[in-house]
């Protein structure tokens, strides 16, 4: 079996980003990263309030384009 068809974590396999909103808190962004990228979403959501408090908020204009462009 090849790298391409290989599924092994039971869930199908994503094409692409997609907003978590089911298991989201505000839009679904950072449930969506981490399920995109096979993190836990709690460290996303700490990783983006550190940012966001640290970078003088330019994090929540991101995360807003996020929140409009995806899905």
């Amino acid at each position: 079996m090849n790298d391409v068809t290989r599924n092994s974590g039971g869930k199908p396999p994503r094409v692409g980003f997609r907003l978590d909103k089911p298991n989201g808190k505000v839009f679904g962004v950072c449930a969506g990263i981490g399920d995109y990228f096979g993190i836990d979403t709690m460290l996303v959501r700490i990783g983006f309030v550190a940012a966001a408090l640290f970078s003088f908020g330019a994090p929540v204009l991101i995360y807003l384009g996020i929140a409009l462009i995806a899905d």
